[in-house]
């Protein structure tokens, strides 16, 4: 009898072993485990490159607006209300052009931009020419300045079905009138406009910075610089 119960026991005692009967996990589970791991560790480097190329492209953003805004500055005060510095330049038609040409007649809109190399540019010259007959009714003749050579001016106008001639300057009216470096480019005028009334005096300047600048807009502003200085 006792051998039996020592048998009993022994059987129970064996039966029992917690580590011994938990399920093992088969290969093809720890490669699961394992390949959801490794995609989680790839999904979480993802992440963090692209919040790095993020918050560098905010930093970038923020970096050159301030550049802008410091080459707006860098020349001291506005030119608003001060003699515009004269000028007599070449325009792609072959003909010079002075600033002279215009005092005591008529307001002329110099329009400073980068030029060829810059679609928008164009296109905006391109978009007044469209309002051509409000421009001449508020008595304002555009007059558009790049730093181009005459050839290349002439392929985007002509590309972009521009009519208007442009003046051809090597950047000394550009700088005169504090437009250089406030675009992409140091070396380059921005896309600014800048208001000469018939006597000679800077009236009114803006530069866009998203490089546009609606027509309609454009000649309202120009209309309240002119009549305040009535």
């Amino acid at each position: 009898m006792s051998h039996d119960r020592h048998e009993k026991k022994t059987v129970s005692q064996r039966s029992y072993h917690p580590k011994a009967n938990r399920p093992q996990p088969s290969p093809s589970s720890r490669d699961t485990a394992s390949a959801r791991g490794s995609a989680g560790t790839t999904l979480i480097g993802i992440v963090t490159v692209l919040a790095v190329v993020i918050i560098a492209g905010i930093i970038f953003a923020i970096v050159l607006n301030t550049h802008r805004n410091a080459s707006a500055k860098e020349d001291g005060t506005s030119l608003i209300g001060t003699q515009a510095p004269g000028f007599s330049l070449k325009s792609t038609d072959g003909q010079r052009v002075s600033l002279k040409d215009f005092k005591g007649k008529k307001p002329v809109l110099l329009y400073f931009s980068e030029g060829a190399g810059c679609q928008a540019c164009i296109v905006q010259m391109a978009s007044i020419e469209q309002e051509a007959a409000q421009f001449k009714q508020a008595n304002i003749t555009v007059v558009p300045i790049v730093m181009d050579s005459r050839e290349t001016i002439k392929q985007a106008m002509k590309q972009y079905g521009v009519v208007t001639p442009f003046l051809l300057d090597d950047g000394t009216v550009s700088s005169a009138y504090k437009t250089l470096g406030k675009g992409m480019h140091s070396d380059l005028p921005g896309h600014e406009f800048i208001l000469v009334d018939k006597q000679g005096v800077i009236r009114w300047d803006k530069n866009y910075q998203n490089m546009w600048a609606q027509p309609a807009d454009l000649l309202k502003q120009l209309r309240t610089a002119l009549k305040s200085d009535d």
